[in-house]
């Protein structure tokens, strides 16, 4: 078996999650940061920031999740995937370049990778192959207004976050990646499964299906797979369908076309499969909405 940090090359352990559940950047400064710049823990509001020269210190409140403080003397980026009260400090005799994007996940808190990222992840940018050459193109849009700037940089911000989630995949054990999701996508056999999963969510998924496409006995598969998602095979496939089925209720779908996309038998099993794992009705949690 592979080295969990090496990569998992053919594989495309993303764009199936970022084409259903999908991010959105929004730039919001750009330039020097003076003093103490507070960033409150809004319902839903998730950031990220780039430090690109200069040195600054970031302190979180006791219990937040995230080190209480921690020095940054290198590029950094910082990512907040999740609402996280935090604070940064700059002696403004020494200067500090920093450009900072907000991120709406679709869904909210229940976007998938919203639940498996760490609470703060602080990533040198010089570990990062390739990064640089999209932070110069975001800052080279920073520092003048030329037409259409805002909205470039927000699509850089974007590419950024990709390449922080590949870096992440690549190398969960410095990433602090806990057992979840992107445990799953790091893990050589799983992660086959998995993409499979989201790619194909009305196959007639079985226990041996599964293992076949992870390339693992049903045993095997159903015990790694628990220790690494905190989960059964069975039950991670209900909720990844339940959420597909909320994203797809949200953007007006009726129950017949959904519980058809989601390989259900019928309207009545999807409905009894999401009430399981919701504890409503679709209609009714579309009510609550």
């Amino acid at each position: 078996m592979k080295p969990l940090d090496a990569p998992l090359a053919g594989v495309d352990r993303l764009s199936a999650l970022l084409e259903r559940f999908r991010v959105h950047a929004h730039l919001f400064h750009a330039g020097p940061l003076c003093g103490v710049t507070h960033f409150a823990a809004a319902p839903g509001r998730a950031f990220l920031h780039v430090l690109r020269r200069g040195q600054m210190e970031v302190t979180h409140r006791p219990r937040s999740g995230a080190p209480r403080r921690l020095r940054l003397s290198e590029p950094t980026l910082l990512l907040y995937p999740r609402p996280l009260e935090h604070d940064f400090h700059n002696a403004p005799q020494e200067g500090c370049d920093f450009v900072c994007a907000t991120l709406d996940f679709d869904g909210g808190p229940r976007h998938p990778l919203v639940q498996a990222l760490p609470a703060f992840v602080a990533l040198p940018v010089a570990g990062v192959a390739g990064i640089g050459q999209t932070l110069d193109l975001l800052f080279a849009e920073t520092e003048r207004v030329r037409c259409g700037q805002r909205l470039l940089a927000s699509r850089l911000f974007e590419v950024l976050l990709l390449q922080v989630l590949r870096w992440l995949l690549d190398h969960p054990g410095a990433g602090g990646v806990q057992a979840g999701l992107l445990a799953g996508l790091a893990h050589p056999g799983l992660a086959r499964a998995l993409t499979q999963l989201h790619e194909r969510p009305g196959h007639g998924w079985t226990l041996a299906a599964m293992a076949q496409a992870a390339g693992m006995s049903r045993s095997a598969f159903a015990a790694e797979f628990r220790a690494t998602l905190g989960t059964t095979p069975g039950a991670y496939l209900l909720a990844w369908r339940v959420s597909l089925a909320q994203a797809l209720m949200r953007q007006g779908l009726q129950i017949q076309q959904i519980s058809d996309q989601l390989g259900y038998a019928s309207p009545a099993a999807f409905s009894r499969a999401f009430a399981q794992a919701v504890g409503a009705s679709p209609r009714g949690w579309l009510k609550a909405q």
